[in-house]
């Protein structure tokens, strides 16, 4: 846990229905020092401050860990056939990177020479080991505000919120960075191109139902409130034409427009496999990948989305920038609720939320990235294939790709190893794949068949990328996690080695 790390203090916008005044919300934060090269600037007055400090903070340490790798391998293949090699690489090892190398890749150096390609994976996957370790029994980025959100989320209507953002790497902070949101108070799933799986969403669905039915939880299947799905796509603001997203050609209005009737399939495959009146909400929203800034389309009083109407939360900052909080957050409600004439309320309120909480974001962006990124392009650090990675919640930093089978999810693989090309294997360096399956514990044989998962999986990539594959171009690394256990990962088989240093 980093230290002077603060719970959230972030108010609960328009908790009470639009009869009652706003909650209060924090006073107008003045201009603060900036942190690790941050520019200081006014902050607009629902931004927390305090938090964005934390946030950077932390992406700031996770991706140098991963960002110091390369530095240490050239400096390591400038001394391999020094004298003392080996005990000096683990020095420096131990000292840059936190850990040490595998030492018969080590010791084989000065046949030939160092395997700089293995070396490189293996650092990558012990970094990503020691990272979910934190993440998990730290909890760095966990949030006080779970329970208001929940309490929230049932007064707008809903008692579920499931969203599907691409599954490009620029994307996977969409809940606990753009969003501001409890990451494990939402069910995440990415997609290529925001495709989300119908029938995996509609599995999700009876699941959820089932629970209130049984159980009551959320809460109980008699409360009125709706599952609502929600897709995220995105585009770029700096070069639309070809830093948008490319399973649409980036096509920001094809992005839109392939997102929402995929949402609208899911609604139908609802409706029509249990009935008419069956409890689904839609919302659709778009993401600058460049700025973070969000574009909101609501449903109207029919429950149509319009992906040509959305509310802009960066022209909402230039307009409430200047007033005071509680203005601010009525002036964002009043915007939303002018997009889509009879918006239901309780989806006006938490479209408004979500906006509001985009404007720390978007200061966010403005605070340490001068106001874009300077990575308007794809730079993740490696691909992470199967079922799990509730731990990314950093942009840039993995590509998903869900899949039960390496055939199904051909597409969105092929995707992602075509950019791991484009990063590494064009520079002579291997695409790291982290395969992974989480489990249930408490369901007998579920570890076995999450191992087998794996292996099979891993044969699968392996054969399907047999030319990068066979020239050390491509590696992976095979994990499981109980996910009812909150402990860390479990790591199995690594291609560089059996299995990597630290595998519980």
């Amino acid at each position: 846990m980093l230290p002077g790390r603060r719970q959230s203090t972030r108010p609960l916008f328009w908790s009470q229905g639009p009869a009652s005044a706003p909650a209060p919300v924090a006073p107008r934060r003045s201009a603060r020092p900036s942190v690790g090269g941050g520019v200081t600037r006014g902050l607009h007055p629902l931004t927390q401050g305090d938090e964005n400090a934390y946030l950077f903070a932390y992406e700031r340490r996770v991706k140098d860990s991963f960002d110091t790798i390369v530095p240490v391998l050239k400096r390591l293949s400038g001394l391999q056939h020094e004298e003392n090699f080996e005990m000096r690489a683990q020095a420096i090892a131990r000292e840059q990177l936190g850990f040490e190398l595998p030492p018969e890749i080590l010791g084989d150096a000065w046949v030939t020479q160092l395997d700089m390609r293995r070396l490189f994976a293996w650092c990558v996957f012990e970094t990503y080991r020691r990272f979910c370790d934190e993440f998990f029994t730290d909890d760095p980025l966990g949030s006080g505000d779970e329970d208001a959100f929940q309490a929230f989320l049932q007064d707008c209507g809903f008692h579920t919120l499931d969203v599907s953002p691409c599954a490009d790497g620029r994307l996977a902070h969409v809940i606990r960075y753009v969003l501001r949101l409890p990451y494990r108070a939402v069910r995440r799933k990415s997609y290529a191109g925001a495709l989300f799986d119908i029938e995996d969403s509609l599995q999700k669905w009876v699941e959820t139902e089932m629970l209130r039915f049984r159980e009551g939880r959320p809460n109980t299947a008699d409360a009125p409130t709706r599952y609502l799905k929600a897709v995220v796509y995105h585009y770029s603001s700096s070069d639309p034409e070809h830093e948008g997203c490319a399973a649409h050609g980036s096509d920001e209005q094809k992005a839109a427009q392939a997102g929402l009737e995929r949402l609208l399939g899911f609604q139908q495959a609802v409706q029509n496999s249990f009935c008419c009146g069956a409890s689904i909400d839609l919302l659709l929203i778009g993401m600058d990948t460049d700025t973070d800034a969000i574009r909101v389309h609501v449903p109207g009083a029919d429950g149509r989305v319009d992906p040509q109407t959305g509310v802009e939360a960066q022209a909402l900052y230039a307009d409430t920038v200047r007033l005071p909080a509680v203005e601010a957050e009525a002036r964002i409600l009043e915007r939303v609720k002018a997009s889509a004439p009879g918006v239901a309320d309780g989806m006006a309120r938490l479209a408004a939320r979500l906006i509001a909480n985009n404007l720390s974001q978007i200061d966010y962006v403005r605070s340490y990235h001068d106001g874009r990124y300077a990575d308007v392009g794809h730079a993740e650090r490696f691909i992470g294939v199967g079922i799990g990675f509730e731990e990314i919640q950093l942009r840039n930093l993995t590509y998903f790709a869900y899949m039960d089978t390496v055939e199904e999810a051909a597409p969105d693989l092929d995707v992602g190893v075509k950019i791991g090309s484009r990063l590494n294997v064009a520079h002579g360096l291997p695409v790291p794949v982290v395969v992974r399956y989480d489990y249930h514990g408490q369901v007998p044989g579920s570890r076995e068949r999450a191992v087998a998962h794996c292996e099979r999986v891993d044969r699968a990539l392996h054969s399907r990328y047999q030319d990068l594959s066979a020239r050390g171009l491509l590696h992976t690394l095979q994990i499981v996690r109980d996910c009812n256990a909150r402990g860390p990962i479990e790591a199995l088989a690594c291609s560089v080695r059996g299995t990597p240093q630290g595998g519980h």
